[in-house]
Parts: structure tokens; C-alpha cells; sequence
């Protein structure tokens, strides 16, 4: 597949043509946003641009730590209470002194999602290999007895417990619900469609990628009775030469919906490296391994929850100094849209992917402004796109811009199906945008009240800047 920019998108299997499955001349709604430019469904025309990925920034120090906090696995959960405004957090810590295969389920709550109030708690749940995978389902839900749920793997597979509070937790079922041969299991939740979601990791029994961790997927109702087996989402692109070699992933998971399309990120696994060049894996705290390893989260996003596209790009790629704590791993494990900026939570190792697990295996913090996963942008020659068709069932067009205060302009159009400007919302109509917001408001000499219930397209034309996504309201 061909993307602007040059950037390698893996498709492991499309999602339906929304186009093609519509009936005859029907248009699909340009319903409230957001839509990111992370989807490339939305663009019928385009010149001038190039794709970037987007790097969030991280804070130099983790969050949680392994010698004061206990952490020792990637996984984790964030959520942010509705009522307390509090973040929230469970991760996994040993269940005993240097047991590296059984955990529990720790617990540690923060006023800004970046500091966080010690000591933590451990809950008291059924017993876990590994996982700290929890869903709110808010105050809201149909049974506040179960508002929060949690699944882990253990014996052979996905386990899943429910609980009032975040704290104390009942099991749905009894053992295995989902059979996964590997011990990396997430649950989610999708909205758009309303039903859970299981990625989890199996390690392949055969063909070219026996022996090597690759994420599945399935989905349910009920969280007990999942869709059997789970399908193939993620592996291995060929033709990307950062993937040449032993090319694995260690999971998949912080799904978020922004519009109509899934967000989540992908951990790559690379154990056939070591993270400073030139050094053995014993020097690196691993006597035990030909290669410590390394790894990096990349993007991943759906359209119909369960096909899924990737970057093979890193999107929080190792850090660049050697001998710094998330030197060798840097796998985001959740997100979290806070106002007007993402929250990336993840798991950040020192050596390598089996080293001293029990003091350099911590949790870090990164962010960027919301949306932000894609951009495309132009330079000093004028850029321009032209999206779908779709029918107005909104009014307010805000854009996810960085613009240059200087010489960078902004400026969009309403055409209709055609191509034709709409009268009081052609270029001139339009008063340029500059600066660099996550909403910048969209004004047209025409009212945007005549355009609902019209088929329109949205013309976009822009030097010096970069656009990330629309929203409409």
C-alpha cells in the first residue's frame, strides 16, 4: 500500500469499504468528530503533503518505580474518576520476593496523573500470572455492583472479575474464559459498537513465525463468552527495513475511540538485538540470553473494531541516551485523553527485556496535545486535501493545527459533491488560521445553520503547518 510521506502502513486484513456497503447514493453523516488524519478513508484528493508520525514527549524519570513502588511488568491501567477527578492506577507487583511468574494487583491514585500518593495497595483478587487490565464502566452503568472490570491471563488463558469500586473483585467465571497459549491478555471496551474487546497474545505453532508472540483479538457481550478462536491482528511487515529480523510483539492495548475510528498501541519486540550497540547481553544484565532485546510502541487503528492497520514507524520509540531508565523498552500500555492533551502511560525497562526485572522495570509518562497520532504537512508551497463526501448533520467546523505565526496560513472550503465552492464558504470567505491549537474555530462569511442536511465535501489548503484533525459540532 502506497502512503503519502513514504511511511510503511502493515494491513494484516482491511476493514469493509464503507463506501462500497452503502446503498446507492447515500452519503454517510459528518456527525460530531473527532476525524484524524491518522485515517486515510477520509481523503479523496491530496498534493503537497507529506505524513508524519507524531512523538509524544516523555518526563525524564518514571512514575512508578520498581524499588519503591514494586513494579516489575509492563502493564497497567489508568482511569480517571468522574466524581473524584482522581487518576487512577493498577499495575502488577511480585506476589512473593523474586517470583518472577505470579503477581498481584497493586493499586495508587494521583491528583494530576503524574504524581502519585504512596504507598500503594495491594487488592486482594484471584490469583494472577500476569496483567492489570481494568475497564470503568462509570457511575452510570447498568449494575454498579460490577461498574469495574479486570482480566488477567492465568492457566491457559484470559480471566475476568468484576468489582463495585476498582478494589475488591469477584470473579464472572470460573477459570479460563478465553484459551490463549501465551500469558499477555488485555480486555477494552469498544463504544462505538458496545461490546468488549480481548487482545491477547499467542505464540505461533507454525509456518514462518513458529515460535514468535503475535497479538489475536475476539469480542463479546459479556466478557465470559468470547467469539472462539481469536483472530490473527498484528504481525510482521516484510518490507519495512526496521523489521528485518526477529520481529515480535509483546501486546496490544490502550484502545481509545476518537470519532469513528479505534487508536491503540502496538509493543514490538525485538529479541534479537541489544539496546547499545557493541555491548553483549551480559554486559547489559543478561548472562542467560544471546541478546537482552529491545522495544518500542508503534500505532495501530481500526475502522470496524477488528481489522486493524499499523505504523511501523515508532510512535514512542527506546530514548536516545544510553544507560537512561527506558533505554531498551518503551511499551505504552494506556492512553488517556485528558482536556486538551493525550496521557500515554508505559512500561520502560533499562537493560532489556529479561534484566533485573525487579528494579528496572517502571512505568513512565508521556503526552502530546489531543490527536495528535498523524499529521500531514506542508512547507513553504501551499498543501491541499479534499475529504469524502458526507451530510451535514453539524454546524461548527473546529481544525487540530500548528500553523507558523509568520508566514503559515490556514484556510478551508465547503464544495459539494462535484467539486463546486458553496456560495459564502469558498477560500476568500474563510478567514485564515494561524497559531497552534487543538480547536482552532472555522469561520465562513456564509451561516453554517444552511449547510445541515447538505452533501458537502471539505476542501483544506495550508503552507508552513501542519494538520492533525477536524472536529465538527
Amino acid at each position: 500500500m502506497s502512503i503519502p510521506g513514504g511511511l510503511a502502513v502493515l494491513v494484516i486484513a482491511l476493514a469493509a469499504d464503507p463506501e462500497a456497503t452503502r446503498p446507492s447514493g447515500v452519503a454517510p453523516a459528518w456527525a460530531p468528530g473527532p476525524y484524524l488524519m491518522l485515517d486515510e478513508t477520509l481523503i479523496v484528493e491530496q498534493d503537497g503533503l507529506g505524513r508524519e508520525v507524531n512523538h509524544p514527549s516523555r518526563l525524564p524519570e518514571p512514575i512508578v518505580t520498581g524499588y519503591e513502588d514494586g513494579c516489575f511488568q509492563p502493564w497497567l491501567t489508568v482511569v480517571r474518576d468522574l466524581r473524584t477527578r482522581r487518576f487512577r492506577m493498577w499495575y502488577n507487583v511480585p506476589a512473593s520476593p523474586g517470583n518472577t511468574g505470579e503477581s498481584r494487583l497493586a493499586y495508587i491514585e494521583s491528583e494530576d496523573g503524574i504524581h502519585w500518593i504512596r504507598p500503594h495497595r495491594l487488592l486482594e483478587t484471584p490469583p494472577i500470572t500476569f496483567g492489570a487490565s481494568v475497564i470503568d464502566e462509570g457511575p452510570g452503568g447498568h449494575d454498579p455492583s460490577r461498574r469495574f472490570k479486570f482480566g488477567w491471563w492465568k492457566n491457559g488463558g484470559l480471566q475476568v472479575a468484576a468489582s463495585p469500586d476498582g478494589l475488591s473483585w469477584t470473579p464472572l467465571a470460573d477459570g479460563v474464559v478465553l484459551p490463549v497459549n501465551h500469558d499477555i491478555s488485555a480486555i477494552d471496551w469498544d463504544p462505538i459498537r458496545g461490546r468488549y474487546m480481548a487482545l491477547v497474545s499467542v505464540n505461533v505453532a507454525v509456518g514462518a513465525l513458529k515460535g514468535l508472540r503475535m497479538p489475536h483479538q475476539s469480542v463479546s457481550a459479556d466478557l465470559v463468552k468470547w467469539r472462539s478462536p481469536p483472530w490473527w491482528i498484528v504481525g510482521p511487515d516484510s518490507k519495512a527495513a526496521i523489521e528485518k529480523g526477529e520481529t515480535q510483539f509483546y501486546g496490544m492495548s490502550a484502545v481509545v475511540a476518537r470519532g469513528g475510528l479505534l487508536v491503540s498501541m502496538v509493543k514490538v519486540l525485538r529479541d534479537d538485538l541489544n539496546c547499545e550497540p557493541g555491548k553483549k547481553a551480559a554486559e547489559l544484565h543478561d548472562a542467560q540470553r544471546p541478546f537482552a532485546g529491545l522495544g518500542y510502541t508503534v500505532l495501530a487503528w481500526s475502522h470496524d473494531g477488528e481489522h486493524w492497520k499499523r505504523e511501523t514507524e515508532p510512535f514512542l520509540d527506546r530514548n536516545p541516551h544510553p544507560g537512561t531508565w527506558d533505554r531498551a523498552m518503551t511499551w505504552v500500555d494506556d492512553q488517556l485523553v485528558v482536556g486538551d492533551f493525550t496521557y500515554f502511560y508505559y512500561g520502560g525497562y533499562r537493560w532489556g527485556h529479561k534484566a533485573e526485572r525487579f528494579t528496572e522495570r517502571q512505568i513512565g509518562f508521556a503526552h502530546m496535545p489531543r490527536d495528535r497520532y498523524v499529521g500531514l504537512a506542508a512547507g513553504g508551497n501551499s498543501g491541499r486535501l479534499l475529504t469524502r463526501t458526507g451530510t451535514m448533520s453539524s454546524s461548527d467546523m473546529t481544525v487540530n493545527a500548528r500553523v507558523d505565526p509568520g508566514g503559515g496560513e490556514l484556510r478551508v472550503r465547503v464544495v459539494d459533491k462535484e467539486g463546486r465552492p458553496r456560495a459564502g464558504f469558498d477560500w476568500e470567505d474563510c478567514t485564515p488560521i494561524k497559531g497552534d491549537r487543538v480547536d482552532h474555530p472555522i469561520a465562513w462569511e456564509g451561516e453554517n445553520r444552511v449547510l445541515r442536511g447538505e452533501i458537502v465535501r471539505f476542501e483544506f489548503r495550508w503552507k508552513q503547518a501542519t494538520v492533525y484533525s477536524f472536529d465538527l459540532k
